[in-house]
């Protein structure tokens, strides 16, 4: 179980320490808001109303222990960056930071934060993957245009060999894990048969995840 703080309550940041609970962890949630910080205080591991734009304040909180400091404040700028600052200053290098613009992500990497998130961006490409690649579940950017991607396999590919979707070309992805029901296979070889409903995982770049697309369909 990892310890998180999340600091500002509103939609994004209460999703996210709701949904670190969910999954076990311990999260205190951080608010200058009454009512938010009441609304969620049954909810969360612990909350507290604090002004986090006050360098003092912040300290006082101990923050220094989490694994990772979630900075969620939505519009107020000055509020999200004088947290930052004082979290930094209080040597707590683990700090995430929701970006509410362009100024405010620019502002943010010169702080060297250690992640900073465009929720509404991130949500749009993924439903814009989800609408474009149905067959996609999910996946994971790892920069420079890879991606490992996680691909339910459709009733049309029932019956047929692994080397039906990449035909021994290299450039196309390479499957690194394959889920039939309760079993894993990693590295599957390009003769195994395919199920409907088998869970690929597979990692390439975007192109080469483009021109498989058709072939999953």
């Amino acid at each position: 179980m990892a310890q998180f703080a999340v600091i500002g309550l509103g939609r994004f940041g209460a999703s996210a320490a709701l949904e670190l609970v969910r999954m076990g962890h311990s999260v205190l949630g951080v608010d200058g808001e009454a009512k938010l910080v009441e609304k969620y205080a049954d909810r969360l591991t612990r909350t507290i109303i604090a002004d986090v734009s006050d360098s003092a304040t912040v300290e006082e909180l101990g923050l220094e222990n989490y694994d990772v400091v979630l900075v969620a404040i939505g519009e107020n700028l000055q509020a999200s960056l004088l947290c930052v600052v004082h979290l930094k200053s209080l040597g707590i290098q683990n700090v995430w930071v929701k970006a509410s613009s362009h100024s405010h992500h620019l502002i943010l990497n010169k702080l060297g934060v250690s992640r900073i998130i465009h929720p509404e961006e991130e949500m749009g490409l993924r439903v814009a993957q989800a609408l474009s690649y149905p067959m996609v579940n999910d996946y994971i950017p790892l920069g420079n245009g890879e991606f490992v991607v996680e691909i339910r396999v459709s009733e049309r590919l029932e019956g047929k060999t692994l080397a039906s979707i990449v035909s021994g070309d290299p450039t196309l992805p390479q499957a690194l894990l394959l889920k039939h029901r309760s079993q894993a296979l990693l590295h599957p070889p390009e003769d195994h048969i395919l199920h409907a409903n088998d869970i690929l995982v597979m990692y390439g770049s975007l192109d080469a995840l483009r021109a498989l697309a058709p072939r999953l369909m």
